[in-house]
């Protein structure tokens, strides 16, 4: 996957995980593409850890980097100490 694949997968995981932790402490495209792509690295590895092998496709990629963007951003709210 090129570049801006990577970063669209990004956003929208990031955006996603937003949904699902409810947390405001990122905001914004970059910081939510960051969060994303953390997630989207994350994701894969637990994916493979887990024995799925890697997440291919679209559709694999979108959700665990879901995945892992959710757990990024509990990390991000417990290192804030807000709820």
């Amino acid at each position: 996957m090129d570049i801006i694949g990577w970063l669209v997968i990004g956003l929208l995981c990031g955006g996603i995980s937003g949904w699902f932790v409810g947390t405001r402490s990122v905001n914004g495209c970059l910081p939510t593409i960051v969060v994303g792509i953390l997630g989207a690295v994350i994701g894969g590895w637990l994916s493979r850890e887990l024995g799925f092998g890697g997440a291919s496709g679209f559709l694999g990629a979108l959700v665990f980097g879901t995945i892992g963007a959710i757990l990024v951003r509990i990390v991000l709210k417990a290192v804030e100490g807000r709820d």
